[in-house]
């Protein structure tokens, strides 16, 4: 008769498992050239992520564990996929952090997770391990904790407490699109429910001075399940409304071996980054939900970015950068809120008369070109030369 004997996987197989499959988790915007050409930039388990204000930090990704009891159809931790399952003990994740962040290999900690053997479990594990990481071993740096969705009031709450950033994965734009995606989740109360609490809790902290989470975030999988950009954009707007949401995610959907949905096409990274772009027009940019250039299919345009369609349909008179507001500029392709702000700041000591005190100020002066007057004359552009 033959024994079985199983051993438990040691830290570096641990790190191997779990910090590869939390590669889907998505930690920032994707540059222009990286989201159309697909690029992941990710070592392992370390993650560059860029910071707001320019340069990057260096976040361990990793889940709690990779077991879970959902059958969610685009994700590596579903229960219906047959693979190595590992959990790491609240003490270890700590220590391996510990060690890693003083070796100075990575600066903050992004921490998500399967769910097993239920949400408040799985919750008290990875709070279990902050609160170590906070507690014990003094660490007052960068944590992201994703939340997890039917968890209860006072783990959320401790959650806001605890960290930097919280965040939890919507992944579909309505409870409708989510059965079809995440047949055992619900949307309402313990997704969309467990936000509120936590922009609450977030909200009543800042009135009242206390160290609490300073953002919500949220993710969504693009092209599964036939959503349009209309309704994942729709969502988006009301949770900055709501939700007081600091930013939305687009992870652009990709097969998964043996999943059920391992035979579906990738979807066009380009359409997520239109996705982003139409996100930064609400939150950054002025622009109201209905104002955005979908189809007749509620798709955005894959060509140009939606603020140039937009100003193909709308801006039919230019727009006098000498004079213009801060909104109108705003409405101009090839000007973001800093370029904004500088050429505001630029022009009380100067007129602006050519492309190139444009350019130097930060403006996309091709795109700027078409629909902008410099002391009042059109733009002058270098046509091709063949």
């Amino acid at each position: 008769m033959s024994t079985t004997i199983i051993m438990e996987p040691d830290i570096q197989q641990k790190l191997a498992i779990l910090g590869g499959e939390a590669s889907d988790e998505v930690t920032d915007v994707p540059a222009t050239q990286s989201i159309q050409q697909g690029i992941r930039h990710a070592t392992g388990f370390i993650y560059d992520a860029k910071q707001e204000g320019g340069g990057t930090t260096r976040l361990f990704k990793v889940l709690q564990t990779n077991a879970c009891r959902f059958a969610c159809k685009y994700c590596y931790t579903s229960c219906a996929i047959r693979r190595k399952r590992t959990t790491f003990k609240p003490d270890e994740l700590s220590t391996t952090f510990v060690s890693l962040h003083q070796r100075q290999r990575v600066d903050g900690l992004f921490l998500s997770s399967g769910i097993v053997p239920d949400a408040d479990t799985t919750m008290e594990k990875m709070l279990a391990t902050v609160e170590r990481l906070r507690l014990k071993e003094g660490y007052t740096g960068y944590i992201h904790l994703k939340l997890i969705p039917g968890a209860a009031y006072d783990l959320i709450a401790r959650a806001v407490e605890l960290a930097d950033r919280v965040s939890l994965n919507l992944e579909a734009p309505n409870a409708e699109r989510l059965a079809a995606l995440a047949p055992d989740k619900e949307f309402t109360e313990s997704m969309w429910g467990r936000m509120r609490w936590a922009s609450q809790l977030i909200g009543r902290a800042r009135q009242e001075g206390r160290q609490a989470a300073r953002s919500l975030t949220t993710q969504f999988v693009v092209g599964a399940v036939g959503e349009s950009d209309r309704e994942l954009l729709e969502t988006v707007q009301r949770a900055h409304r709501e939700l007081g949401l600091w930013r939305a995610y687009f992870s652009a959907f990709h097969p998964i071996e043996r999943s059920p949905l391992a035979d579906q096409p990738a979807e066009d990274p380009t359409r997520a980054l239109r996705l982003y772009q139409s996100d930064f027009m609400l939150r950054d940019y002025g622009f109201r939900y209905d104002e955005l250039p979908f189809d007749e299919q509620g798709l955005l345009p894959r060509d140009k970015t939606p603020k140039q369609a937009w100003a193909e349909r709308n801006l039919h008179e230019p727009i006098e950068l000498n004079r213009a507001s801060r909104e109108q500029l705003l409405r101009v392709p090839g000007i973001g809120p800093r370029s904004a702000d500088r050429i505001i700041a630029a022009r009380r000591e100067r007129r602006l008369r050519d492309l190139s005190q444009l350019k130097a100020l930060g403006v996309t002066t091709s795109w700027a070109a078409p629909y902008v007057l410099l002391d009042g004359r059109w733009a002058a552009v270098q046509l091709p030369l063949w």
